[in-house]
């Protein structure tokens, strides 16, 4: 009876630590994720390196402003064609903002999250449904270049496209 009252504990806490894991990797360090929307078979856009939302998934911005250089319309257009044409297959999106890491914590922090919901607002005015998408900041904790040089700090002003 002492050793049931030893195991069901520990039972339990094995229980609760998997039923808690989201399989979302924090330490992805490319951002990037690939999906298979369309099931076991068929063209799946994402994993295809002719297509047009392949390798694009960056918006970049300029130094203190969250507003999308109309360059960046077809990465965005094909995107959203990809979630419009995927959404019964429940295909999704997190889009990640970050900053250089010039600025506070927290003004890169709402800096970060203004970048992501720009983007988001562009994919639904295409028509992507909201439960597809998902805005986050990381502010300045997820730089891609460290460096302390203007191109650097190009780099890092952007809103990544994960999709999960």
């Amino acid at each position: 009876m002492l050793k049931l009252l030893k195991i069901v504990p520990l039972a339990c806490l094995i229980l609760f630590v998997a039923a808690c894991s989201t399989g979302v990797k924090l330490d992805d360090t490319n951002g990037v994720a690939s999906v298979n929307a369309g099931g076991g078979s068929g063209y799946d856009p994402i994993s295809d390196p002719k297509s047009s939302v392949y390798g694009k998934r960056s918006i970049y911005f300029e130094f203190d402003s969250y507003t999308i250089d109309p360059k960046y319309a077809p990465v965005i257009s094909a995107h959203a064609a990809y979630l419009k044409a995927f959404e019964k297959q429940k295909a999704s999106i997190i889009i990640q903002g970050n900053t250089d890491d010039r600025g506070t914590a927290e003004y890169n922090l709402a800096l970060g999250e203004k970048r992501s919901e720009a983007v988001k607002k562009a994919l639904m005015a295409l028509g992507v449904n909201e439960s597809q998408l998902e805005a986050v900041s990381f502010g300045k904790e997820k730089p891609v270049n460290p460096a302390q040089t203007e191109a650097a700090f190009k780099e890092n002003r952007r809103a990544d496209i994960v999709y999960r």
